[in-house]
């Protein structure tokens, strides 16, 4: 089965830059194709998880948690809904990831076989007057 890519820029808040405590880099539920990529998560179980193990450009092998935060579906004022990769922290500082730089990862359906980049943002820093804006996506989206 070909491979599929998804990349997603990166906030501060995923890469850790702000010291925030967030529960990882959300993946909307919208994204059918890219949760279909990563392993099933019961709706049925609580907070159903598993561990992915991703390797990066340099062969080295991570392990970040997958998972479905859904206690909305479970308890009473329960809020969360949410798909997220966790555990990746220690990944983004190895890399040298910074907010805008575009995390990069690689599949094949039902293989279980991922790979982990980060692409450097290249955007120019300083903007001259009159030059064409330049348009960011925001979010998850797939390269085909």
């Amino acid at each position: 089965m070909s491979s599929q890519t998804y990349e997603k820029p990166l906030t501060a808040n995923d890469t850790g830059e702000t010291g925030g405590h967030q529960a990882g880099i959300h993946i909307p539920k919208s994204q059918t194709d890219l949760i279909a990529l990563l392993p099933f998560l019961d709706p049925a179980q609580k907070n159903p998880d598993a561990w992915l193990e991703m390797t990066d450009d340099t062969g080295v092998t991570w392990r970040f948690r997958y998972i479905y935060y859904n206690n909305r579906l479970h308890d009473d004022g329960g809020t969360r809904d949410e798909y997220r990769i966790t555990h990746m922290t220690k990944f983004f500082r190895a890399v040298g990831a910074t907010e805008g730089d575009v995390v990069v990862l690689t599949g094949s359906p039902g293989s279980l076989t991922y790979s982990v980049s980060v692409r450097k943002d290249e955007s120019p820093q300083g903007e001259e007057a009159g030059a064409p804006v330049r348009v960011r996506l925001k979010g998850w989206r797939r390269v085909h």
